[in-house]
C-alpha cells in the first residue's frame, strides 16, 4: 500500500499494519503503544495478524531511543496459558530491541476468565521496549509516599557503591514516582461503550504511556489502532499520531472520536 506523498501524520490509515508500515521511512516513529489481536480471542473481520512481520517493521521505522509499549495477555487453553505473551516480547529482544520494563495493567471491574482451578486473571502485560536507551523518560510522579517526612539514613553498604551518598538526609516528599503495576477501569468508549469495540483501551492507560514515553509533537504509532483510543488521547497531549486498522469501520470511528473535541478526557 502506497502512501500519498509520504503523509502520514495525524491521519488514520486503512489497511494491513504490516503493509502500511512498509511504505514509513526508517526511525520515523518516536512511540508506539499498541496491543494486538493475541490468541484469536477476537474476531477481527478475518483479519490474520502477522506477528513477526509486524515486529520487523515496527523495529525498523522506530527511531533511535524511541519506544514501543505492547499490551497482550494469554489465553488458556486446556488448562494451559498459551505464553503467548513471553514468546512475542523473546521475539522482540531477538530482532533487536530491549526490554526496558515488564508492566502490569490491572483491570478492575472485571470477571473470571481463563480456568476455574487457577486464580482469577485480571491484568495483562504492558511490555515497554526499547530501540536502544530510551530518549525520553518521563516518569510519572503520583504516588502516595507511606514514610512522609523522614529522612534517608546512611547506607554503609550502598555508601560503598557510591550510589546514594547524594541521598543521605533528604526528606521524602508526600509524592513519589508510581510503580510499575498501574490500575485502570477497564475502557469505555461512549454512553454505548463496548457496542462500538470489543477491546477498548482506557484512555488514561494510552495517556500515562505517551506522557512517560515521549514529548509534545512527537509521532506516536497505534498500528492496530481499532477505535482510535492511543490516537485520541495523542492529539489531546500535542503529539502527532498515527492510526492504522484494517476495519474500514474502525477507522471511521477513530476519526469521529479524535474529532470529538467536546468528550472529556478521560472517562
Amino acid at each position: 500500500m502506497r502512501i500519498i506523498n509520504g503523509n502520514y501524520i495525524s491521519k488514520i490509515i486503512c489497511g494491513k499494519c504490516e503493509d502500511v508500515m512498509e511504505d514509513m521511512p526508517e526511525n520515523f516513529v518516536d512511540l508506539t503503544v499498541t496491543s494486538p489481536p493475541y490468541d484469536k480471542l477476537r474476531n477481527y473481520k478475518g483479519y490474520k495478524f502477522d506477528f513477526k512481520g509486524t515486529a520487523k517493521e515496527l523495529y525498523r521505522v522506530t527511531k533511535i531511543g524511541g519506544v514501543v509499549v505492547w499490551v497482550v495477555g494469554d489465553q488458556t487453553i486446556n488448562g494451559s496459558e498459551t505464553g503467548t505473551s513471553f514468546k512475542q516480547a523473546l521475539y522482540f529482544k531477538e530482532i533487536g530491541f530491549n526490554l526496558h520494563d515488564t508492566m502490569i495493567y490491572q483491570k478492575l471491574s472485571v470477571g473470571a476468565c481463563g480456568s476455574n482451578l487457577s486464580y482469577w486473571q485480571v491484568f495483562e502485560y504492558m511490555f515497554v521496549f526499547s530501540k536502544g536507551k530510551p530518549k525520553t523518560v518521563n516518569r510519572i510522579k503520583d504516588k502516595i509516599n507511606s514514610s512522609v517526612g523522614h529522612k534517608n539514613k546512611p547506607n554503609k553498604k550502598m555508601d560503598l557503591l557510591k550510589t546514594r551518598t547524594n541521598r543521605v538526609g533528604v526528606v521524602v516528599g508526600e509524592i513519589g514516582y508510581r510503580e510499575n503495576i498501574w490500575i485502570y477501569h477497564t475502557g469505555m468508549l461512549t454512553r454505548d461503550d463496548r457496542t462500538i469495540h470489543p477491546a477498548p483501551f482506557p484512555e488514561k492507560l494510552a495517556a500515562d504511556h505517551i506522557i512517560s514515553w515521549s514529548n509534545e509533537s512527537d509521532i506516536v504509532l497505534d498500528p492496530m489502532c481499532g477505535s482510535g483510543t492511543t490516537c485520541k488521547m495523542a492529539k489531546r497531549l500535542n503529539r502527532r499520531y498515527i492510526g492504522i486498522d484494517t476495519s474500514e469501520k474502525y477507522c471511521q470511528i477513530s476519526r469521529d472520536r479524535i474529532s470529538n473535541t467536546e468528550e472529556p478526557l478521560f472517562k
